[in-house]
């Protein structure tokens, strides 16, 4: 019987299959995202970005599968500036919480108690007294708040907004100030804004119906000044008559002159009562003369 020689071709074929699936599965298992080139699409973040390649600690971020990220901008950033690039690392760590969170959950955190979760800083082996642990606050205005767990540690960070996801891989939220690590670093933060005391709003008193208006007082109130017809002097006698803007017709001025039935009636009336007078001073002349007449 003849040996049967192995097909190359073959070998070669299971060879790059076997290359494949190896490169397939390592690669999915060490990272589902890269933090550096999810930052890169927003200019905003590039220093934080920058700090994250500086402190090699995007290394440690993409081998996680499931984290959270509390990204600070570049106006933020700078507080912590003043750090060595160690501490820096060690704050930043702080900063990376081993859970995704996006903003949706965040709210559903209970408003009666503060969550302690866990950071990527615990899990070095270097913190100490509850700074590798977060403590997050909903307070009364439905704002989330962040500080660390160590005790007397402030709530010096609130959340301002969400960056970017990949549901439920990697989740990047914006906080609006560095997370105070008490022991770690230094940070230069500037001083917090007083808040407004949670007061409702007081309306405004109505006004009185029953007062008056500006019309009402001018209507009663009683006014002293001449009117203008008043003021007006009167025509002289001897002033010339104003033109006409027509001249009177003949037959008006024709009417005019014409004796009306009221001038007849009063001479009529006149030279009646004067006759009625002399009629009167005749009769007493009479009776004084038949009297005398009668004596004689």
């Amino acid at each position: 019987m003849k040996n049967k020689t192995p097909n190359p071709s073959s070998s070669v074929l299971s060879f790059t299959i076997f290359l494949l699936f190896f490169f397939f599965f390592s690669t999915s298992s060490v990272s589902a995202f890269n933090i550096t080139r999810l930052l890169n699409r927003f200019p905003e973040f590039g220093a934080f970005n920058d700090l994250l390649t500086k402190t090699r600690l995007f290394e440690q971020i993409n081998t996680r599968q499931t984290i959270t990220v509390l990204a600070l901008n570049n106006a933020t950033v700078g507080a912590i500036s003043g750090n060595s690039l160690d501490v820096i690392k060690q704050i930043l760590s702080a900063h990376v919480i081993l859970d995704y969170y996006d903003v949706a959950k965040m709210r559903k955190l209970s408003a009666d108690k503060a969550t302690v979760l866990t950071t990527m800083f615990q899990s070095t082996g270097d913190a100490e007294n509850q700074q590798g642990f977060l403590k997050v606050v909903l307070n009364k205005r439905g704002e989330v708040e962040f500080g660390s767990a160590s005790k007397k540690a402030p709530l010096s960070a609130k959340l301002v907004k969400p960056v970017a996801s990949q549901p439920y891989n990697i989740s990047v939220l914006q906080i609006s100030a560095p997370i105070v690590i008490p022991g770690i670093g230094v940070y230069n933060l500037p001083p917090p804004a007083p808040e407004a005391p949670l007061v409702a709003p007081v309306e405004a008193p109505a006004p009185e119906a029953d007062a008056p208006g500006p019309a009402e007082d001018e209507a009663d109130s009683p006014s002293d000044a001449p009117s203008p017809a008043s003021k007006a002097p009167a025509p002289s006698a001897d002033a010339p008559d104003a033109p006409v803007s027509s001249p009177p017709k003949e037959s008006d001025l024709e009417d005019a002159d014409a004796p009306g039935p009221s001038d007849d009636a009063s001479d009529d009336s006149t030279s009646e009562g004067t006759r009625g007078k002399i009629g009167g001073a005749g009769a007493m002349v009479a009776g004084l003369v038949c009297l005398w007449l009668v004596k004689f």
